[in-house]
Order: C-alpha cells, then structure tokens, then sequence
C-alpha cells in the first residue's frame, strides 16, 4: 500500500519529464517550467548527470520554450548540488546565450550573471572565463553581444592578470566591426566601469567611452549616453570636468533626436554624481538647449526632469535661467510636454520657496498662472491621469502659500 502511494506521488512528477520531449510545444513549455519541480524530484546527482544533458541535446525548440528555460536555469544552483557544482549549469546557458532570438539571448545571460555570482572563486578561472573568452571571439555577433554583459560579473571576482585579459576583451568588442556589438558594448560600458579600479577607468574605458561616442552609428551613441552617470561616478572630478563634461555637452547637441532624448533622460543622475558646482558652472547651458530643442519629445523628457534639476541650482540659477524657459513650455504647442510640465513644476516651486525670488518666479507666470491658484496649464486635462497631477501640484502650491516669504 505504501508502495502504491509514493508511486501516485511521483507519477506527475514522470509525465512533466514525459512531456519534456512531446510534440507539442505547449506541453513542452510546461514541463520546462517546473523544471525546479523535476530536478527535486530527480535530486542533485541525476539533475547533474541526467538533466543538464538532456536540456544541453535538445536545446533546439521554440522561443518561448527556451526563454522558459533560459530563466529556470538561472535559479538551478539549488537543484545541482550549490554553488560547488554550479558550473554544470554554464554549459546550457552558453548555449542559449547564442541563439538568434534577442530575448531569449537576454535572458541567458541574466541567468550567466545569476549564476557567475555564485561561482567559487576558483570557477570563475577556470570556468567562467574561458566561457566568456569564447562569447567574445565567437563567429556570430549574437555570441559576441551576449559576452558584453558579462564582464562586470567577472571583474570584481577575478585575479590581476584575469583583469588585464578581460579588458583586453571588452575593448576589442567596443572595436568589433559590427554595429549591434559595439552598441552591446556601449549598453554595458557603464556597469562595467562601475567594477573596475577608478585609475583603470581613466586610463582604460574612457577612450573606449570617447570612441563610442563618436561612433556613427546613432544607434551606438544612444546607448553610450546610458553610460555618463556611471562614469562620472567613477571618474574623480578633475577627469570628469576635463573628459567627460564635453562629451555631455557635445551630445546635447547631437543630430539624432534619440541621443538628445537619452542625454534629457540622465541629466539628473548624471549632476548627482558630478555634484552641484559643476552642474551650476557646466551643465546649465545643456539643459537650458534641451529644454527649447526642436523635438517635442526631447522637450518632454527635459521638462520631466525640471525640478530634480533644480534642486541642484541656486534660487537665482533657476529665477534667471529655467523660470523663463518654463514659461515657454507652459504654453507648448505639444500638450505632452505640458503635461510633464505640471509633474515638475511643483518641484521648482518648492527649490525657492524658501527665497526672496518666489514673488518674482510667480510672476513670470503672468501668462499661465490663474489669478486664484499658482498652476494652471491649459490644455493638459485632456490627458488622461493628467488633471489629477495638476490637482496634486495646485493642493501643495495653495498649501505653501501662504507660507511664502514677503520680498
């Protein structure tokens, strides 16, 4: 009887490693869901022996399956025995890493990284490495793009002459002939800086960081926009002003609307970590162009941002240098970028309520403020969600003020 019963137990636990190999897709897709599930039930040896291999012969199926398994695998250290056999599982993943699906390859290499954190560090030498080395000498682009997000895991783990090897690497796929490489590689620049000393960084990625900016595919630029706020955290001040500042200041100005869009995106993290003297002295300007570009969704994003900007200006920098731009904005012909107006301008309110220059912040308003309330944009109420932002922003304003200080 008791036989009968572990029998009835593990009869769902057969027909999910039965419908592994079923023709039909949806039920292969299931069973590699509960992947988890059959490897508890198989236990850590026979996962090891018997279904690491399998999945590693029958790695040829549908996308889904195989982003399905791409985000199992990434949680299998359990399954196989912990992070002492945890390079069985690198096998499979590499092999999904290059697959020509983009999201599936993304997906592997999410689980790469899941997995090489997880690695004893004397893996990393002589399984993690390697695995990277052939990603990135690969002969199809896909496997070369899928080894750019891996350096960064493998950085902080490695010895010195590893380190010199993998930037060796990385700077060859910031030089690889194919744009969707080098645009991989721009993606992950920034996180890879973030890993590696501070004195490698300025001597190392930031040519790597000048040459992708000037790529000429626009495509690349964009993405090496990304990679300034990590950058400039890890560059001292001095480095930032004299290297990185230009390339910001160049990139806002740049022909793609995409890459003015992107530089609108990280101006705040970027000023953070260049910190408020600079932002003052350098960056103004920038933003300042951003806010009137001739793109209504580069204007968008700038207006976004308006007052987490401000918040790193003086209340004159902002009396003299954004009010009157956002007087424009608030007239827009784009009821968008008024509408990220409304969220931003509260922000604004608040950076100089505590000043003698409120009086004069209202008053630029003159055109688009209500005599009864400080906000009024018109127009952005046809938006949907839109005119309960306003409300919020007109609440706090009427709130405040009463509390503004008399000039």
């Amino acid at each position: 009887m008791a036989v009968n019963s572990v029998d009835d137990q593990l009869l769902p636990i057969a027909i999910l490693i039965d419908e592994l190999k079923n023709d039909d897709a949806l039920r292969r897709l299931n069973s590699i869901q509960r992947l988890g599930t059959i490897a508890l039930a198989l236990g850590e040896e026979r996962t090891r022996s018997e279904l690491l291999p399998f999945l590693i012969e029958n790695n040829d199926d549908e996308d889904e399956v195989l982003l399905a398994m791409a985000e199992e695998l990434g949680k299998f250290v359990p399954y196989v025995g912990g992070p002492a056999y945890a390079n069985v599982i690198l096998q499979p993943l590499e092999q999904l890493s290059q697959v020509e699906e983009t999201v599936v390859r993304d997906k592997a290499v999410e689980s790469l990284c899941k997995v090489g954190e997880q690695l004893p560090g004397n893996s990393i030498g002589e399984h993690f490495m390697p695995l990277i080395k052939r990603l990135a000498q690969g002969e199809w682009f896909t496997s070369r793009v899928s080894a750019c997000g891996l350096f960064a895991v493998a950085y902080p783990r490695a010895n010195a002459s590893q380190h010199a090897e993998l930037r060796q690497m990385f700077t060859q796929l910031c030089h690889d002939e194919t744009p969707m490489v080098r645009r991989a590689a721009a993606q992950k620049l920034g996180p890879f800086a973030a890993v590696v000393e501070r004195d490698v960084v300025s001597r190392d990625l930031l040519p790597l960081f000048t040459d992708l900016t000037s790529d000429d595919q626009d495509s690349v630029r964009l993405l090496a926009v990304e990679s300034c706020g990590a950058f400039a955290a890890a560059l001292s001040k001095d480095d930032s002003s004299n290297s990185l500042l230009p390339v910001v200041q160049k990139f806002a100005q740049d022909k793609s609307w995409r890459v003015r869009y992107n530089v609108a995106a990280q101006m705040v993290p970027l000023c953070e970590a260049l910190g408020p003297d600079l932002t003052r002295a350098e960056l103004v300007p920038a933003y300042v162009k951003l806010l009137e570009d001739t793109e209504a969704e580069v204007r968008i994003a700038a207006a976004g941002k308006v007052a987490a900007f401000s918040k790193m200006l003086t209340p004159a920098i902002i009396v003299s240098q954004i009010i009157p731009r956002v007087k424009e904005l608030a007239n827009d012909s784009s009821q968008f970028v008024r509408a990220a107006l409304a969220g931003g301008y509260c922000g604004v309110q608040q950076a100089v309520l505590c000043s003698k220059k409120w009086s004069a912040v209202s008053g630029s308003f003159s055109g688009a403020v209500d005599p009864s309330m400080h906000l009024y944009v018109r127009g952005c109420a046809e938006l949907p969600a839109v005119e309960a932002v306003i409300s919020a922003a007109i609440a706090v304003l009427q709130y405040d003020s009463d509390r503004v200080p008399t000039v």
